[in-house]
Order: structure tokens, then C-alpha cells, then sequence
């Protein structure tokens, strides 16, 4: 059994982030505050595999980061992301499919590729 404000005040603290620094919890539909969502987190939840108990659309939001719930199999988790640095070099998109790639010539295996496979791009 995992507590899930706890759970979420742990992940928090190891991507460096506090209470504070919350700006709202919800979906990408519909926010309420921190404070909300902390008087009904405090509640016991089985995060191990069967169905996913926590809402799966739900966001905790901050500046240019939010954590989102993973699952797997039933078993559930919180995944911390952060808005991506721009890159600074470009590509031209030929290919965005495995099947096209292979089509082009390119040398990709039967799927799993990354983007600069797909396209031939050296890496």
C-alpha cells in the first residue's frame, strides 16, 4: 500500500521541487489547487499490479514541469517530466515509420526505432 500524497511529496523532493512550487494539480481539462489536492491525498492506494486505483488523467503542474501517473500492468507510479531544451541542430524528416525507413533503405530493425534512425541520420 503506498499513501499518495506522500508518494507525491517524495518524488517532488527528488526532482528538487517543493510544495510551493506547485502551480495547479487536475487534468488537462480541468485544475484545482495544491491545497485541494492535498486534503484528499492523504489516502492508501495499492500501487502493485491488478487495475490502476489513482485517476490516470491526473496532473501536478509547476513551471515548465508536471508529474503524470505511469502505469503498468496495473502496477502505478508517478512520472516527473520537464519541458525539453529546443535543440540546436536540425533535421529534415523524411521518414516517420519504421515501414518507410525501411522502404528509403534506411537500416532499421522491425520497430522501436528513435527519430534519427528512421530518417538515416548518423548519431
Amino acid at each position: 500500500m503506498k499513501n499518495l500524497l506522500k508518494e507525491t511529496l517524495e518524488i517532488l523532493e527528488r526532482n528538487n521541487k517543493k510544495e510551493t512550487d506547485v502551480k495547479w494539480v487536475g487534468t488537462i481539462t480541468h485544475k484545482t489547487t495544491w491545497e485541494d489536492f492535498k486534503r484528499n491525498a492523504d489516502v492508501e492506494y495499492d500501487s502493485g499490479y491488478g487495475s490502476p486505483q489513482v485517476a490516470q488523467d491526473l496532473l501536478v503542474v509547476g513551471e515548465n514541469w508536471w508529474l503524470e501517473r505511469g502505469e503498468y500492468d496495473g502496477s502505478e507510479w508517478w512520472d516527473y517530466k520537464e519541458m525539453p531544451k529546443e535543440p540546436t541542430k536540425d533535421i529534415e524528416l523524411i521518414a516517420l515509420t519504421v515501414k518507410k525507413a525501411y522502404d528509403l533503405g534506411y537500416d532499421v530493425g522491425c520497430g522501436w526505432e528513435n527519430l534519427l534512425t528512421i530518417n538515416g541520420v548518423e548519431h
